[in-house]
């Protein structure tokens, strides 16, 4: 019997030279089947739709912004007004600081404290409206988006409709595959329809 330096024994690397192999196919094979995953089907035909251009391009999606910038706007005039009487008392509190007692000191910074509080949970609170409310449109424009590239899907016989922009994870598409001017056009048609 004879060992290499590792002291493992020579007949034993020819096999593992030959078994090991064997044996990766085998698993590789096993694994490509019991994974279910499949090759694309020949002849599929993908589009491509660019939300935020949608957004920007259509009349919908105009309205939708100016609505939430104009709830924002509401809710960004609470919270100033907030702030503006929070800085006029602290600004009463200095003034006061040396004409007022110990004890009158302490309730009027527990006051402070207080409005204080108050405020940072009125921001919370507005803060969460328009996250809210952000949230609320945007799935109703989304529906809307959806619906109408599903009936171009349908029209063009595409079997996949991807999204690209910022926020997207494709990093690349040829520009004939883009359906987002159809979608801008059709979307703009159906409001001219709408509005009397």
């Amino acid at each position: 019997m004879r060992y290499d330096r590792f002291g493992v024994f020579e007949s034993d690397i020819f096999l593992s030279h030959w078994i090991f192999p064997i044996f990766l196919l085998f698993i590789l094979g096993l694994g490509g089947c019991a994974s279910g995953v499949s090759e694309p089907p020949a002849g599929l035909i993908i589009g491509v739709v660019d939300p935020q251009r949608i957004l920007q391009d259509t009349v919908k999606g105009r309205r939708l912004s100016d609505n939430l910038n104009a709830f924002m706007k509401d809710r960004q005039a609470l919270i100033e007004l907030e702030q503006r009487e929070l800085r006029d008392l602290e600004e009463s509190l200095r003034a006061q600081m040396t004409v007022l007692s110990q004890s009158a000191k302490v309730l009027k910074e527990e006051q402070f404290r207080q409005k204080m509080g108050a405020y940072q949970q009125k921001v919370a609170e507005l803060n969460r409206e328009v996250q809210d409310r952000q949230r609320e449109l945007q799935n109703e424009f989304r529906r809307e988006v959806g619906e109408v590239v599903t009936q171009i899907a349908n029209e063009r016989n595409l079997g996949l409709v991807i999204e690209h922009g910022p926020s997207s994870g494709t990093l690349f598409h040829q520009e004939s595959w883009d359906i987002s001017k159809e979608v801008i056009q059709t979307m703009n048609q159906s409001e001219k329809v709408e509005i009397p």
